[in-house]
């Protein structure tokens, strides 16, 4: 196995990961807890979120630094990772939404990790900052799978 496929598989991997509890966050703890009553909603609030720092600040840095690799790899070697025609391809084009739609989730999730270490992060922030990377997160599935198959 190349470096780059292990790179491949560890992005996939943490992608599901992170997409995967961000959806499950908005599509089915949120419509739950406002079906329970309100302490055991409270309590869920507040363990989800500290459940959450244990591991996925671990799952997006993999995440960030194995798309960075798997750029480095496939286009430094013949073109230099900042060639000004990869950027005229479709390909490139779509890329560098991508990586800027990825850029505001990092951010977005670098803000909710802090604000929750901090305890200043409250249940409608909590709900609004998963909706918005919900949201984003679409955006950068539909273009990771239309990279290989758009041309313009």
């Amino acid at each position: 196995m190349h470096l780059y496929d292990l790179y491949q598989t560890l992005h996939l991997l943490c992608a599901v990961i992170f997409a995967g509890a961000v959806f499950f966050e908005v599509l089915v703890i949120e419509p739950l807890e406002k079906r329970l009553p309100p302490g055991i909603a409270a309590t869920l609030a507040e363990e989800i979120p500290r459940r959450v720092r244990v591991f996925m600040p671990v799952i997006v840095g993999i995440l960030f630094l194995t798309g960075i690799g798997m750029f480095w790899i496939r286009y430094s070697a013949y073109t230099g990772p900042w060639h000004s025609d990869f950027f005229r391809t479709s390909f490139g084009i779509l890329l560098s939404i991508k990586v800027s739609l990825a850029l505001i989730v990092l951010g977005v999730f670098t803000y909710s990790i802090r604000a929750s270490f901090k305890g200043t992060m409250d249940l409608c922030q909590f709900r609004y900052t998963h909706r918005i990377v919900a949201t984003i997160m679409l955006g950068i599935i539909f273009l990771a799978k239309g990279m290989y198959y758009i041309h313009f």
